[in-house]
């Protein structure tokens, strides 16, 4: 191994497992297709199962269920049944989720943005390979 290399894994912090770095972790949860969108939803208030299917584009009922149920596991959403007849089921967000609900939604508002400007890149990129 290169002198150069060495004397970068020796550097403090460096090799440190993922246990210690949960960035990934929780970009792979909440930057997930659905998880944002779901999240964003969320952010106007808790809402029930079939408004969130209604709201959330493309998002078919099992990648709902998965999306919710993993979202909740993680302690970023509660689901509460509320007694009535039939039963009322809401999904709302804890209060882990209030620090990145802005940050979220200006990523969203982002995206949304420059849709257009990335999808002219690719086409731009691909015709010329």
């Amino acid at each position: 191994m290169s002198q150069r290399n060495i004397a970068v894994t020796d550097q403090p912090g460096a090799g440190a497992g993922p246990e210690d770095c949960p960035l990934p972790e929780v970009l792979a949860l909440i930057g997930g297709k659905w998880s944002a969108q779901v999240l964003v939803e969320l952010g106007a208030g808790p809402r029930r199962f079939t408004q969130l299917e209604r709201a959330i584009e493309g998002i078919s009922r099992r990648m709902l269920t998965v999306s919710l149920r993993d979202l909740e596991r993680n302690g970023l959403v509660t689901r509460t049944v509320h007694p009535d007849s039939p039963p009322r089921v809401e999904y709302a967000t804890t209060p882990l989720i209030e620090d990145i609900r802005e940050p979220l939604e200006a990523l969203t508002a982002w995206a949304r943005r420059a849709a257009p400007v990335i999808t002219a890149a690719r086409r731009t990129y691909d015709s010329h390979r």
